[in-house]
């Protein structure tokens, strides 16, 4: 079965009870019990629910995986994998990763006993520096948010499982149109389906998908005993919004290309970070292991007060905080989603004030083009 056949296609598409096309809204809390012990495969909805379990279905087909749950965020989705570690547990992170799973990972599980290292996951070397007697998992984001840094992840598939270490992958900037680490040798693949899986600005929720049936089990029981569930209604949202996830990232990265086009003409633009272009870093590597480029750029127009004054001009890009939408959203990283990063490590990292990240949606590229055009001329 072809991608975009498999997402029309995949999971459950009909409703096993009545055979509806959609899968219904199941909203409700308990379910009745033939006897004691004895159902119809539904207890209690925080255990189970029929919409979320077909869309839990639905996301571990789509990413080839055994099994998929779907959490009311992705920081939520992100907090259940971790839950899989202990006090006294040691994990690698990709240096640049998401300001929230920076937070999460400093400011909450350093309290509860777990440590971790920030390394260059592009670097097998930098990886092995890191490395202690205790780590147990690495969490890699690939393309990175917000400098778009590529990972070679079958390569540190390889590493990892050598050194018997959960192999975690935050898949959100690809989506499993353009990427499938589990293929790859991923053994967890998250994802912020607030982002490209809902794809409309309508939905907070997180999905994880696991390579196995042991994982799954580990990672049901800590959503059922913590339980950071996705509700009915927005299961039905991202069922819904997955149905055209082929067609907007085709058109999403259409547009990023006609952008990054226009980009590299200007003088004035510093750095330009885009999978698509040859002159990155890994530009190879993510055509080899991902089917597409994705559609966010970012790119340095060199001070804070440039970007504030770019930004002011603009008419379709939206100055908001999220991506992988339909519409065009725009967003300073050091004051908007990575300003939980402190400001030494934002400019070790490479994100400087004057660095601006662009999700581009789905709109006409010449206007988005002019846009873009009169605001940095401005």
């Amino acid at each position: 079965m072809r991608r975009k056949t498999k997402l029309i296609h995949g999971g459950s598409p009909f409703d096993p009870f009545t055979g509806a096309v959609s899968v219904p809204i199941y909203q409700v809390s308990t379910y009745k019990q033939d006897d004691i012990g004895v159902h119809k495969g539904y207890e209690y909805s925080r255990t189970g629910n029929p919409t979320r379990h077909a869309l839990e279905q639905y996301i571990a087909d789509l990413e080839e995986g055994a099994r998929g749950f779907a959490f009311s965020s992705g920081m939520a989705a992100i907090n259940a994998v971790f839950s899989l570690l202990s006090a006294g547990d040691h994990i690698i992170l990709t240096d640049d990763v998401y300001g929230g799973t920076y937070r999460i990972v400093t400011k909450v599980l350093s309290r509860l006993g777990i440590e971790a290292t920030f390394a260059d996951t592009t670097s097998l070397e930098d990886m092995e520096k890191a490395l202690q007697l205790n780590t147990k998992a690495l969490f890699v984001e690939t393309p990175t948010n917000p400098l778009l840094k590529v990972t070679d992840i079958a390569g540190v598939a390889a590493w990892a499982k050598a050194r018997q270490l959960l192999f975690i992958v935050d898949n959100t900037f690809s989506t499993p149109y353009w990427q499938t680490p589990i293929t790859l040798g991923a053994d967890i693949v998250l994802h912020s389906a607030t982002k490209y899986i809902g794809g409309h600005s309508d939905v907070v929720a997180g999905l994880a998908v696991v390579s196995n049936d042991k994982l799954g089990e580990e990672l049901h029981f800590v959503q059922n005993a913590t339980g950071g569930v996705l509700g009915p209604q927005d299961s039905w949202l991202l069922i819904r919004g997955l149905k055209t996830l082929g067609l907007r990232m085709e058109a999403h990265e259409e547009n990023a290309e006609a952008i990054v086009a226009y980009l590299s003409r200007l003088e004035t633009i510093q750095n330009i970070y885009y999978p698509g272009l040859p002159s990155h870093p890994q530009h190879e590597l993510a055509k080899r292991q991902a089917r597409g480029f994705g559609g966010i750029i970012s790119f340095d127009v060199g001070s804070a007060e440039k970007a504030s004054a770019m930004i002011k001009k603009l008419k379709y890009f939206t100055l908001a905080e999220s991506l992988g939408a339909v519409e065009s959203l725009i967003s300073v990283p050091a004051r908007m989603t990575h300003a939980s990063i402190p400001s030494e490590r934002r400019k070790q990292l490479g994100i400087t004030d004057g660095l601006v990240r662009i999700s581009v949606g789905i709109e006409d590229s010449e206007d988005l083009l002019e846009d873009l055009e009169q605001s940095l001329k401005s």
